[in-house]
């Protein structure tokens, strides 16, 4: 293993360009290093991160695009036979908002959120089990959503995505431990973020994405598998997700916009 005058730690977050990912690359930032950022637009991304001590490496990445996820393969082999932490962040959110299932919008959802992140830790494999003999402690980070722990109203197309790559990732957890990967999932509440400024519902104990980068890299550094937060606002699901099923349909079922549109389905 290198010395630490030698090793120099590399990163790669996917989604860096905004919201958490961005937030993250500053709280990541730190001397010997060099962070790797991915995100479908990358004008103006170095601009984002003038003053950073890591060295800011611009990677383009459409994660639901495979050829853009093998350019990229190649623009790191050209920088790092081996990656230390891969944060995959990137993702998409739309709601289902009719008595009827838009497919082709739960399609651009799932191929986001779900297929758009197997096809980077796929990527990201090779690197992490280089890292891994080179004696470090390589982590693949996913950020999942604290949606995956109770089904709510119009996240239907979200909330599976979600809990698919959760699921996922837990099955990978099993397996990858054994090669020494530190598989984790992070399950952030309402962060303030361009897609949650799209929202057009109250968003409780919603957070900045300042404060939920520094939760993360907290978490990254303990041992929990999943890292959920805000607290108060994550209890509350889990909460609601231990309640008999006809209890918790009830109360989420309250919040349900079909009942603001069409009185007449009230439940008897």
């Amino acid at each position: 293993m290198k010395t630490d005058d030698q090793y120099i730690k590399s990163i790669w977050v996917i989604g860096a360009s905004s919201g958490i990912g961005q937030a993250l690359v500053s709280e990541l930032d730190q001397p010997n290093c060099q962070i790797f950022v991915s995100a479908r637009q990358l004008e103006n991304i170095e601009h984002l991160f003038n003053d950073t001590q890591a060295r800011i490496i611009p990677v383009a990445l459409d994660m639901s695009d495979e050829q853009s996820v093998k350019h990229a393969v190649t623009t790191l082999q050209g920088h790092s036979a081996s990656l230390d932490q891969v944060i995959i962040n990137a993702g998409t959110c739309e709601y289902i908002d009719s008595v009827s299932i838009d497919m082709p919008m739960v399609k651009r959802v799932m191929e986001t959120n779900f297929f758009g992140a197997l096809n980077i830790v796929n990527a990201s494999l090779p690197f992490l089990r280089h890292a891994n003999t080179l004696g470090h402690a390589p982590q693949l980070v996913l950020v999942s959503s604290s949606v995956t722990y109770v089904a709510l109203p119009r996240g239907g197309a979200y909330g599976a995505s979600k809990a698919a790559i959760r699921y996922m990732m837990e099955c990978l957890k099993l397996d990858l431990q054994h090669e020494g990967i530190d598989v984790r999932v992070v399950s952030p509440g309402f962060v303030k973020t361009p897609l949650t400024d799209k929202n057009d519902f109250p968003m409780p104990f919603r957070i900045s994405a300042e404060n939920a980068a520094k939760r993360i890299v907290k978490g990254l550094k303990g041992k929990s598998f999943d890292i959920h937060f805000p607290k108060r606002f994550t209890y509350i699901l889990k909460a609601l997700a231990c309640l008999p099923t006809s209890w918790r349909f009830a109360l989420t079922g309250k919040t349900s916009r079909h009942l603001e549109e069409n009185p007449e389905l009230k439940l008897r």
